[in-house]
C-alpha cells in the first residue's frame, strides 16, 4: 500500500522539499496556531480532542508520548486529567516547541518534556510509552508507515496509539462544495490576515485533501503492526479519531 506522501498540498515534491516546505510553514505560523485553530474550526476542535481525551487513562503514572505536539495544547490536557509528571512532547519544528514551552511556563507546568523529534525516526528506546498521541499532525508527515511503525515501537505492550485527524471523506457527500469553498475560499483569507501566512494555510487545506481515508489509514495502521484499531468521524466526517493497541 502506498504510505509516503509525495505532494506537498497538491503540489509533486521529493521527500526532502516535502519536509522543508511543512517546516517553513510551521515556523511561520507558530505563534498564531492555537488562535487559528479557534478561528478555522469555530472552536470545534475543543470538542474533538475532548473525545480523545475521553479515552486517556486516568492513571497517575501514565508515561505519554504526544508527536507534534509543538504548542502543548494537548498535553496540557493530558496532564491536567491525569497529574502524570511522565509526559513528553515532540515536535520537528523548534518554533512549535518554543511557543510550548513558554505556554508551560505561563501555566506553571515545569515538569513536562519537551524534546525535537521527527516522527519517522524518533530517539526513544522501544517499549517507553503507555500511550502515543498525534493530532493534526499525522498528515504532514512524509513517510506515514515509517512514523506508525515507530508509534508502535515506542509503545510498550498493551499501548494505546491515538491519532486525531482530518479526514477527506465527508457524509453526506453533498456538504463537500460548501466544505472546499470554506477551506479554499475562506481559510487561507483569515490565515493570512491573523499569521500574516496566506500560502501556509492553502497548503494546510490541500494536505486534507490528499490525506489517506479514515479505513486507508486504518489498514496502514494493522500494517504497522497494531491490534484492535477502530475509528470514528465527527462532525459530519470532517475528522477522524482512530484508536488502536500494541499487542
Amino acid at each position: 500500500m502506498q504510505s509516503t506522501q509525495e505532494t506537498f498540498g497538491y503540489q509533486k515534491a521529493s521527500r526532502e522539499k516535502r519536509d522543508e516546505g511543512v517546516q517553513r510553514v510551521f515556523s511561520s505560523v507558530a505563534k498564531r496556531y492555537d488562535i487559528m485553530n479557534d478561528l478555522m474550526s469555530g472552536g470545534l476542535h475543543r470538542l474533538w480532542k475532548a473525545r480523545l481525551l475521553s479515552e486517556v487513562p486516568k492513571k497517575a503514572d501514565l508515561k505519554a508520548l504526544d508527536v507534534a505536539g509543538g504548542t502543548g495544547d494537548i498535553a496540557f490536557r493530558i496532564h491536567e486529567k491525569t497529574g502524570s509528571p511522565n509526559i513528553t512532547v515532540c515536535d520537528r519544528n523548534p518554533e512549535m516547541l518554543a511557543e510550548g514551552r513558554t505556554r508551560a511556563l505561563n501555566k506553571g507546568i515545569t515538569n513536562m518534556t519537551w524534546q525535537e523529534e521527527d516522527a519517522q525516526a524518533l530517539s526513544f528506546a522501544d517499549n517507553s510509552f503507555d500511550l502515543y498521541t498525534i493530532s493534526f499532525g499525522l498528515r504532514n508527515v512524509t513517510l506515514l508507515l515509517q512514523a506508525l511503525k515507530e508509534a508502535h515501537r515506542v509503545l510498550k505492550i498493551g499501548g494505546k496509539f491515538m491519532c486525531l485527524e482530518f479526514s477527506p471523506e465527508l457524509s453526506p457527500s453533498g456538504l463537500q462544495k460548501v466544505y472546499d469553498a470554506y477551506s479554499f475560499g475562506i481559510i487561507p483569507r483569515v490565515g493570512g490576515m491573523v499569521t500574516g501566512d496566506a500560502a501556509a494555510y492553502q497548503y494546510l487545506a490541500e494536505s486534507i485533501r490528499v490525506f489517506p481515508k479514515p479505513e486507508a489509514l486504518a489498514t496502514l495502521m494493522r500494517e504497522a503492526g497494531f491490534s484492535c484499531v477502530r475509528y470514528e468521524t465527527m462532525t459530519f466526517g470532517t475528522v477522524a479519531l482512530h484508536i488502536c493497541h500494541k499487542i
